[in-house]
């Protein structure tokens, strides 16, 4: 995503932190570089107040409850394979699970 337009710090490693900046997980001179580019930029703010809505209903619905390990592993698993730019066509077609001999399942 970009607007098209020139900034100090480039749309790719404003989205790619975005998470960061949210989490408050970065350096204040980061975080003054991302706010400027916020405020010049339409589409990355947009996107960062989507993540910040998403953040806060995740919070308000499950900020309580334990969450399992395993889902929780597989979550930052999906996370880490978006970061790296490798969801496009695997997340639309997830791969059955494989059977107790290795062979994928068919599905029913």
């Amino acid at each position: 995503m970009s607007c098209g337009e020139p900034h100090e710090t480039d749309c790719s490693e404003v989205l790619d932190h975005l998470y960061e900046y949210l989490d408050r997980e970065m350096p204040d001179s980061d975080c003054e570089k991302f706010k400027e580019h916020f405020d010049e930029c339409s589409p990355c703010f947009e996107k960062y107040g989507l993540e910040q809505e998403v953040k806060k209903l995740v919070r308000r619905c499950c900020g309580h409850d334990d969450v399992p390990t395993d889902l929780r592993a597989k979550v930052m698993s999906r996370i880490d394979v978006i970061r790296a730019g490798q969801a496009g066509e695997s997340a639309a077609a997830e791969p059955e699970p494989a059977g107790p001999d290795g062979a994928q399942q068919a599905s029913s």
